[in-house]
């Protein structure tokens, strides 16, 4: 169970032979907006493994791509690595705790299987970049940009749960429109590609070990 009063969302049920929850932060209580952003990920995160205790977290959503890296609208990626690109922290080693570089979860065969596109995911908890952070998603060699999976992947790795990331391309951040309106110009469909990616690897992943993955 979640906490009293938290807006965090649970559904749950059975597809073939998996056992599914899907859980959303929901709106924030004073603002009713979505619970975008790190910090709400981190909660709800800790919260539901610590509630449900799953076998695999799937953080399935949107991503700003790098047409540098071939990242191009609709296009579902897999992360393979995470990191944050607005915790500077200038000290010795300080600095490489505050990027948080981190490979996911391995899933080679469910790449081959679905022929996704892969590439390094960087978080922040901005929509916009700024010059500081624009140069440490480049020296991280960064293909997508989102705001909260980074956040999810220091969770499930503090408590011990694998982690797979499928981010859905919504807009160009090197390109020259601007991201707002890119944004939502493209969030009805790239969520369409987004839910066929997540079913497709629904479909792969039932009656598998993690193991064979």
């Amino acid at each position: 169970r979640f906490p009293k009063g938290v807006p965090w969302v649970r559904y749950h049920g059975v597809y073939k032979d998996l056992q599914i929850n899907i859980v959303w932060p929901g709106k924030d209580t004073l603002f009713g907006v979505d619970s975008v952003g790190t910090v709400s990920a981190s909660l709800v995160t800790y919260a539901s493994i610590q509630a449900l205790k799953p076998d695999l977290i799937i953080n399935a959503g949107t991503a700003g791509g790098f047409k540098a890296k071939e990242a191009g609208i609709g296009d579902v990626f897999l992360a393979s690595d995470v990191a944050f690109h607005d915790r500077r922290i200038p000290i010795p080693v300080f600095d490489q705790y505050g990027i948080g570089a981190r490979k996911t979860f391995s899933t080679p065969n469910l790449l081959n299987e679905l022929g996704l596109k892969i590439g390094k995911l960087s978080s922040g908890d901005s929509l916009d970049m700024s010059p500081q952070d624009e140069a440490l998603i480049l020296a991280n060699e960064t293909t997508l940009k989102d705001m909260e999976g980074a956040a999810v992947a220091y969770v499930a790795d503090l408590l011990s749960v694998p982690v797979i990331f499928l981010k859905a391309v919504t807009d160009i951040v090197d390109g020259n429109k601007p991201t707002p309106a890119e944004f939502l110009q493209n969030l009805v469909a790239v969520s369409a590609a987004l839910d066929k990616a997540v079913t497709e690897v629904l479909d792969f992943l039932n009656g598998k070990c993690l193991s064979e993955l």
